[in-house]
């Protein structure tokens, strides 16, 4: 049975991922959508630094984090002051840093699935009067569909499994931050916490198991849905 503060740590874990996925897919639709249908100078770029968690070091990623949404950073500062709201060591905290590593996984499913809708129904679907938010989310959207499916899946399992960048940018609070990841890194910090980390990486292995098992249920529907 798990200790009432492993139960927190999963409820968090899944709070968390559940916050970074939510929002890190609408962004990942945005800018998909603009770096498959759009040219424009700085395109290459845009692509690279949207790529960038990537690549860089998850350590990295949380630090640029404190620099530019801690409270004496650009951004931080500004919601502080507006908006009394601060992030670094709070929840909302380790769902931004959970998403930003996230974020760039779900970008290339999203991107992918929208660049292999053939252009030419959305051509036909502009010659029968359809409009730009028409083709969007009448042809394209429901064919990306998989995509957008299994763009959320990735990111949903990154999220959950973000140790790095979560730790940097919003420490290892029990009963705030601290996700499973994060628990079971300190239940080894302890004596004879090896029964803990078990237990919690149990736990892991079973939420994202159930995750891919849900993925390919909804795959197999919306391919079903649209005929493939």
């Amino acid at each position: 049975m798990l200790r009432p503060e492993e139960w927190e740590a999963l409820r968090l874990s899944l709070l968390i991922a559940g916050q970074a996925t939510g929002f890190g897919l609408v962004a990942a639709v945005l800018f998909a959508w603009l770096l498959a249908r759009t040219r424009f100078p700085g395109r290459v770029l845009l692509d690279a630094v949207l790529h960038a968690p990537l690549i860089l070091p998850p350590v990295v990623v949380g630090f640029v984090l404190l620099l530019v949404f801690g409270t004496q950073g650009p951004i931080g500062r500004w919601l502080d002051a507006t908006w009394g709201v601060q992030l670094p060591f709070t929840s909302a905290g380790a769902a931004l840093a959970a998403g930003v590593s996230a974020f760039p996984l779900m970008l290339r499913a999203v991107r992918l699935s929208i660049e292999a809708v053939d252009l030419r129904l959305e051509e036909a679907a502009r010659s029968l009067g359809a409009g730009p938010w028409d083709r969007a989310f009448t042809v394209v959207l429901p064919l990306a569909a998989p995509g957008l499916v299994a763009g959320a899946v990735v990111g949903f399992a990154a999220a959950l499994g973000e140790f790095g960048a979560v730790i940097t940018f919003a420490a290892n609070i029990p009963g705030e931050t601290q996700t499973l990841p994060l628990a079971i890194y300190a239940a080894l910090q302890v004596p004879d916490g090896e029964g803990a980390a078990a237990r919690l990486s149990a736990i892991s292995f079973a939420v994202a198991l159930g995750g891919l098992l849900l993925s390919e249920l909804l795959l197999r529907v919306q391919r079903r849905r649209i005929g493939r």
